[in-house]
């Protein structure tokens, strides 16, 4: 499951890449033994966009490192620490909603995936989070029968799906070892539900299933922006790992290198 149409796995001996690193700790945790150190490559200034830039650090990523439980002890933030200074709240996306049925749980897990300018990782939401990011985009939970269990199921699925998307794209990234031996690192990313890809179209017509969704990543591969496309197809019943969607993952037709790398891997599937 996970395992990407297009992936060069086959082709090119990846298992390093391949193989997400372990989420690190958080700072301050007893388990925590030291950050992401700064490639030798990508020490002088980066090619990236100030616009590129300003999408590096979203805002809910400023605080997530409050969230985020050691693996040890269990222990977060102080719930001082966790208030806006401002007006002793917190933050907004962790409120719990007007007539929310249940409490759910604000805690926030350390991903695998490298932010872009950044010695840290990209933070999960919470179950709070994405409660209140499904309400804003129209959601009524009083039209489901939904319980904390789903949301904690939910949370879970989310994370590995994109956990399951990093490492199809470390094996294309692969392919630029030598070019980036420290590793590509995700500057930006966003959902494109309803723009179904040509593959997807193609797939479509062929009389295969159109994907339930659909991301672009924007991954840094030491100076230079690369776009990926994943297409989210339903793969059935979701197993103890929590997957259950097949992952179709490939570079955009942005450049000729993109180009070129589908047509090296594309011949390696044929011929193998």
């Amino acid at each position: 499951m996970g395992a990407s149409a297009s992936s060069p796995a086959t082709a090119v001996n990846a298992s390093n890449a391949s193989d997400g690193q372990p989420a690190s700790p958080p700072s301050g945790c007893p388990m925590h033994k030291g950050q992401r150190k700064g490639c030798p490559v990508t020490a002088a200034t980066s090619d990236l966009t100030s616009e590129s830039k300003a999408h590096t650090v979203p805002a809910h990523q400023d605080r997530a490192y409050d969230y985020v439980e050691c693996p040890v002890t269990g222990a977060r933030a102080k719930d001082k620490e966790s208030l806006d200074p401002s007006n002793l709240m917190p933050p907004p996306n962790q409120t719990p909603s007007p007539d929310q049925p249940f409490t759910l749980s604000t805690s926030r897990e350390e991903s695998s995936i490298p932010r872009a300018d950044s010695e840290k990782k990209w933070v999960y939401p919470s179950e709070q989070m994405f409660w209140n990011a499904m309400l804003r985009k129209g959601w009524k939970w009083k039209d489901d029968d939904i319980s904390q269990k789903d949301m904690y199921n939910i949370i879970r699925i989310h994370n590995q799906n994109n956990e399951q998307a990093w490492k199809e794209i470390l094996k294309w990234e692969a392919l630029h070892a030598h070019e980036c031996p420290c590793g590509p690192s995700l500057v930006r990313f966003g959902g494109k539900a309803r723009e179904y890809s040509p593959r997807a179209r193609i797939r479509s017509w062929m009389g295969y299933e159109l994907p339930f969704d659909r991301h672009d990543w924007i991954i840094n591969r030491c100076g230079t922006e690369v776009r990926y496309v994943i297409d989210y197809y339903d793969g059935g019943e979701v197993n103890k790992e929590y997957q259950f969607t097949i992952l179709d993952v490939r570079t955009a037709f942005d450049s000729f290198s993109a180009v070129w790398d589908r047509m090296k891997v594309a011949w390696w599937r044929w011929t193998s």
